[in-house]
């Protein structure tokens, strides 16, 4: 059974330079195997949050949210495209993990950070830890930054110059990694029920 795997995307700017990011992640993720899917929170144009997708009666959920937590439940893992503003993290991509809380539970995530300048959003990424954490998936150690990201992948999002030399580098790493806690907890989910 392949891995089903979720990128999550969260920018709004109109000349977004992480969706390249996303994009690499989503081919390269594809390539080994896993059937993958990005969400793009701009595509979804999701509202600011007012009520969580489980605060809603039943079937009384926006079609877009009622169809998103469909995906997330039937994901086996997910990665987590984070930009960094303002040494903290994207508007985007936090409102459109907050409508969920239960659908993420029990699963891995990974973060793959970038920024314009060459830190490659390690703050951002630090910050997505937590979130995660806190939001009940098990984020992987193995971490993604691409500092310069304008410069690390073309518009086709193939890599580029030392950035994307690097982010070559560091891929296999951080998917073998996905792939291993992935496989760890669905076994584990097939082996017991989750606790609650």
């Amino acid at each position: 059974m392949a891995d089903r795997i979720l990128v999550f995307y969260g920018s709004y700017r109109r000349d977004r330079q992480g969706i390249r990011l996303a994009r690499y992640i989503v081919r390269a993720l594809a390539e080994r195997g896993a059937e993958v899917e990005l969400i793009d929170a701009k595509a979804l144009d999701l509202p600011i949050l007012d009520r969580m997708y489980k605060e809603y009666p039943a079937g009384e959920a926006p079609p877009v949210l009622e169809e998103l937590a469909d995906k997330i439940r039937g994901a086996h893992a997910f990665v987590f495209v984070a930009g960094e503003y303002n040494w903290s993290v994207q508007p985007g991509l936090k409102n459109l993990t907050d409508h969920f809380l239960e659908e993420w539970f029990w699963r891995p995530a990974a973060i793959a950070s970038y920024s314009a300048g060459r830190v490659g959003g390690a703050r951002s990424g630090l910050a997505w830890h937590g979130i995660l954490s806190e939001m009940g998936m098990v984020v992987i150690s193995s971490t993604i930054l691409v500092g310069g990201i304008g410069h690390a992948l073309d518009e086709d999002a193939q890599p580029v110059g030392d950035g994307g030399a690097a982010l070559d580098k560091s891929f296999p790493r951080f998917a073998d990694d996905l792939a291993w806690w992935t496989e760890a907890a669905r076994a584990q989910r097939e082996r017991r029920p989750v606790p609650y």
